[in-house]
């Protein structure tokens, strides 16, 4: 098991000892890797904001990587796992820890060198996107989750309106958390936002159903993806027809639905508390991150 804890400069030498491992093994670049000209005492101001330490349960540090604020932007520096536990998740690890912590930024960032397709491509599969960088760096980008605490129903519905007022035709919106969780009704409170004709209910029997616009906004497509056996039976759906018209929301579409749209905003919905609800409350703490392009520089919600 990995855990990440947030350090500062007296871990240097622990972060410095895991950086020049990670870049020392990596292909030989012109210029080399400013990774590779770190010290301690470099490390150490680096630090001055806080940075992430990976370890396993047998106490061995793992992984690193550095927090840099830089006004409304969460710089993530010197990223690093040790080679012989890479492809072990350490890095997923650390980057998901640092996205827990950006919620006063607006975005993250990193910079990957163009010679490393291999680095912009975990990246990218992490919800980051090319915006630009100055050769040979590649600068990439992605919004800032934010969670918000849903101790009952009415809230539940109160965040999917919210949510509602920022979407337009083309988006897809992908829901996922365990049984019960509230995914049908964050639904219905996307469609009371949108202001969508009928019923927002589960479609688990139907796979999917379209609720028109009562106005001039964009229709509600409602999927729910618990009986679908993967992407190939939700492109049989030819969901494509209506996803420039409509908003398109799947329910349990986490490893399913992402390639609907590079653009999309994902909903993770958690019980809030390990322990059993008490005073017939079942709070849940709900996570909605903006991916792509399309939510860089806006608000994906307004609560």
């Amino acid at each position: 098991m990995t855990t990440i804890r947030l350090v500062g400069p007296e871990e240097a030498p622990a972060v410095l000892t895991i950086v020049r491992a990670a870049f020392s093994t990596r292909p030989v670049l012109d210029p080399p890797a400013e990774a590779l000209g770190e010290t301690e005492e470099s490390i150490a101001v680096a630090l001055a904001h806080g940075g992430l330490l990976a370890s396993y349960d047998d106490g061995r540090d793992v992984g690193a990587l550095v927090l840099d604020p830089q006004r409304s932007t969460l710089w993530l520096r010197r990223v690093g796992v040790l080679p012989e536990v890479r492809d072990h998740g350490v890095a997923t690890a650390l980057v998901t820890e640092a996205m827990a912590r950006a919620a006063d930024f607006d975005d993250l960032a990193v910079l990957a060198r163009e010679e490393l397709p291999a680095t912009s491509r975990f990246w990218r599969e992490h919800g980051f996107v090319p915006v630009g960088g100055t050769s040979p760096y590649v600068e990439l980008r992605r919004p800032a989750p934010r969670s918000y605490d849903a101790p009952d129903s009415a809230s539940m519905r109160t965040l999917g309106s919210s949510l509602a007022t920022s979407l337009r035709a083309g988006d897809v919106v992908v829901l996922s958390g365990e049984l019960g969780a509230g995914k049908t009704t964050f639904a219905q409170g996307l469609g009371a936002g949108l202001g969508v004709r009928g019923d927002v209910t589960s479609p688990t029997f139907v796979i999917s159903r379209v609720h028109p616009s009562l106005g001039d906004g964009p229709a509600l497509v409602h999927v729910d993806a618990y009986r679908l056996g993967g992407v190939a039976e939700l492109d049989d759906l030819d969901l494509d027809t209506s996803l420039d018209e409509a908003v398109t929301v799947v329910e349990w579409g986490e490893g399913i639905a992402e390639g609907l749209a590079d653009d999309r905003v994902e909903v993770r919905i958690e019980r809030a508390l390990a322990d059993e609800p008490r005073d017939d409350l079942d709070p849940r703490r709900v996570r909605i991150a903006p991916v792509g392009t399309r939510w860089l520089g806006a608000a994906a919600l307004t609560p």
